[in-house]
């Protein structure tokens, strides 16, 4: 029998894997990796502080703390707001609840910093990093997707198709209001890409 749902225990879950998915988010991998060889990504490139900026400036090599980094931000809050949905007594699927807040703080703490004036990017590798505790069996096969179109074709384009498959993949493994909470994830990425497309156009 499935325990009582218990709605005070799961506020202050909630809201503490909220925070901490924020403050993890807010951490500026590319900025730090930059600002360490004497400049700033937001200000050079596409001004993006974001693993394709750092790789166009620095390289792969130096790219790549920058791809962990934001991953595991994403991740990592991810995991914090796992123990939530437990504390509270989540029934079934519920349990997902407190992940789906604390990555979307994380991707809303790579866009808007707190450590980094606010000026923060896209949250695409945030998100990715928060899928894979989300829904691990559909991130795996993102993952072989990424490979594989990426020796077809290229790096860009498999990271493409990884991405924007991962709603789909979903579906094989987890009900249709969680797909569509992962939509709702994804349309911050969108967001922040209309926020860019406004702010190149302005300039």
């Amino acid at each position: 029998m499935t325990a009582p749902f218990a709605p005070l225990p799961f506020v202050p879950a909630l809201l503490a894997a909220f925070i901490g998915g924020y403050l993890l988010g807010s951490v500026p991998v590319a900025v730090l990796v930059c600002r360490a060889r004497g400049f700033d990504p937001r200000d050079t490139g596409d001004r993006n502080p974001g693993f394709w900026n750092v790789r166009e400036l620095l390289g792969w090599r130096a790219a790549v703390p920058v791809f962990a980094g934001d991953m595991a931000k994403g991740a990592l809050a991810g995991l914090v707001g796992l123990p939530a949905g437990l504390v509270a007594g989540l029934p079934g699927g519920a349990v997902l609840v407190p992940v789906y807040a604390a990555v979307a703080a994380a991707m809303v703490g790579h866009a808007w910093p707190v450590f980094a004036g606010f000026r923060g990017g896209r949250s695409i590798l945030t998100f990715a990093g928060g899928f894979a505790v989300i829904c691990p069996p559909a991130f795996g096969i993102g993952v072989a997707l990424l490979v594989l179109v990426g020796k077809a074709a290229s790096f860009a384009v498999g990271a493409r198709v990884a991405v924007f498959s991962l709603p789909v993949l979903q579906l094989l493994f987890a009900p249709a209001p969680a797909v569509a909470a992962t939509g709702l994830l994804m349309s911050l990425i969108g967001l922040r890409f209309g926020q860019a497309a406004l702010a190149g156009r302005n300039a």
